[in-house]
């Protein structure tokens, strides 16, 4: 799984860095930029993919931040209508100040589509699938009928069909891994059960109504999530994002070629100086030459020949003690930390990354 997570990282990495380039080159309002933008929101979601099956597959860390339901369900239409098919009708119902929960957004992606796929199986004809979003505040006498509730502001995702529906019988194992009334090899019968995880990793509840002929709906309850930034935020917006420019000089390595070319034209159109390097001897001889040169070293932390980037960084570091470093990865940090390749509080960069994300990373890395 990791080493699945790290070359499909290195890849998006490049789909999302070309992307960059062509929407630069391209006028808003030509056809082409909003084809790009597409292409560019399906390799997001596939970043966020790849997180999915490494969160089912082990423990995987999550990075839950602040959402909007309705915003990030609106741009997951184009990939459900795709999912439940011409024959199935998909409406969206939502309100127009929903509060916002914090959770990861690729568990939303998981939850929604897993609940999608289910409506769609159980209207095999052809029906009716209602997304709708609320606010609610729910008092002590909920926690009653369920277990591990606490009273407080929710955002409920109500997911409805107009399918077959299920039995009482199937509802009392609907959560267990591996059950499924689907077909062989039609259902894994994991879909509810990590729509069950991911709910419940969140503090939040689900709960199920169904019957045979009337179809099913299932509601998810999730935590409002309240920052104290929110009421300085209200007063004054925060600052719009910009790019980050410098003249250094930066030392490049990265095994991959293609993804290294990439990274080659994002550094030169931020201003920066680049020496390249495929490999950390290669870095070596490069760091020897123009040691006075080089003010950062960019480099990739799992690479072929025996030496990775961690310990790349010392040996060059020992040449010239002043040199920044900035780590960059296909695998995550946390992942890197537990295997003591990297310590958690070094300046890191996630790919996919993009070029803002790597502008900024390296003004702040060479500013500290």
């Amino acid at each position: 799984a990791g080493e699945l997570e790290h070359d499909f990282n290195n890849m998006l990495s490049v789909i999302l860095g070309y992307c960059d380039i062509l929407q630069s080159d391209i006028s808003p309002e030509s056809p082409l930029f909003s084809a790009v933008e597409e292409i560019t929101n399906a390799a997001n979601r596939s970043a966020e993919l790849t997180r999915q099956l490494l969160t089912f597959s082990r423990k995987q860390a999550v990075a839950p931040r602040a959402i909007n339901l309705t915003e990030h369900l609106r741009g997951m239409e184009r990939l459900l209508k795709r999912t439940i098919g011409e024959d199935v009708q998909l409406e969206f119902i939502f309100p127009p100040d929903l509060w916002e929960v914090f959770m990861d957004p690729s568990q939303i992606d998981q939850i929604a589509a897993n609940l999608a796929v289910n409506s769609r199986d159980a209207m095999p004809n052809g029906g009716k699938l209602t997304i709708e979003t609320r606010n609610v505040t729910l008092g002590t006498e909920f926690g009653q009928v369920y277990d591990d509730f606490h009273p407080g502001d929710y955002v409920i995702l109500n997911v409805n069909d107009t399918g077959c529906g299920m039995t009482k019988e199937t509802l009392e194992h609907i959560f267990e891994p591996f059950f499924t009334t689907k077909g062989e090899g039609k259902g894994t019968g994991l879909g509810m059960a990590t729509v069950y995880g991911v709910v419940h990793q969140n503090n939040g509840l689900v709960k199920i109504y169904s019957e045979p002929g009337y179809g099913t709906a299932v509601s998810i309850y999730l935590p409002r999530y309240q920052d104290l930034r929110q009421a300085e935020s209200a007063i004054a917006p925060p600052p719009e994002a910009k790019v980050h420019f410098g003249t250094e000089t930066i030392l490049l390595v990265e095994d991959e070629a293609q993804l290294r070319q990439l990274i080659l034209r994002q550094l030169k159109s931020l201003g920066y100086e680049v020496l390249e390097a495929s490999l950390p001897n290669e870095a070596l001889a490069l760091c020897d030459k123009y040691t006075n040169r080089i003010d950062l070293l960019l480099t990739d932390i799992i690479m072929p020949g025996g030496m990775n980037g961690q310990e790349l960084s010392k040996k060059i570091q020992e040449m010239r003690s002043d040199i920044h470093i900035l780590f960059m990865s296909g695998y995550t940090a946390d992942t890197i930390a537990q295997h003591g390749v990297l310590n958690s509080d070094v300046h890191f960069l996630q790919k996919p990354f993009s070029k803002e994300a790597l502008a900024n990373k390296l003004r702040k890395a060479l500013n500290n």
